[in-house]
């Protein structure tokens, strides 16, 4: 997804790991004291939150930046909701882990998998009388506004528009 040259243009919105939707702000070496060399960093702004600014090196291939979906790109992939299985977990014990690689992945459908995992888990648990889990609350959150924030730049959209285009097509929300 990321262009050709590896660059990224300043003004564009990136996708940065679990940061989510990320202004490029600017483009350069670091002008740090203790910084030397040419090397190139990202100068990013978070869109939806009010964390300061991330610097992170042009080369950086440990966490994934990618240029957000195109809004035909984002159109096709909301109408392949219904068909995007569940994530399945097998070992409650690393529940977390299999929580975090899909956030971290930055991918439609390990975020469309875990929301499917974790509504299923909350109706369980309403209908045995119990609340929802805060593990699942806080993953939940986490990938409604990573995947709602990118659709919301790429469609043109409000976040209630979109959530609304999204939910239409899960199972019913709880």
């Amino acid at each position: 997804m990321e262009r050709g040259d590896n660059m990224f243009e300043k003004g564009e919105y990136i996708v940065y790991g679990s940061s989510g939707v990320c202004e490029v702000k600017d483009i350069g070496p670091m002008e740090m004291t203790g910084v030397q060399g040419e090397k190139l960093y990202y100068t990013l702004q978070q869109k939806y939150s009010s964390g300061g600014k991330i610097f992170t090196p042009v080369d950086n291939s440990k966490i994934v930046m990618r240029s957000i979906y195109s809004k035909g790109e984002a159109g096709e992939l909301i109408e392949t909701i219904p068909f995007i299985d569940e994530l399945e977990i097998h070992d409650e014990k690393k529940r977390e882990d299999f929580y975090k690689s899909s956030i971290r992945s930055c991918d439609f459908t390990e975020m469309i998998r875990l929301m499917k995992l974790i509504y299923h888990r909350k109706k369980k648990r309403l209908e045995a009388g119990k609340k929802m889990a805060s593990l699942d609350e806080r993953y939940l959150k986490m990938v409604e506004d990573g995947l709602y924030g990118e659709l919301e730049i790429s469609l043109g959209l409000s976040r209630d528009d979109v959530e609304q285009m999204v939910s239409e097509r899960l199972e019913p929300r709880i």
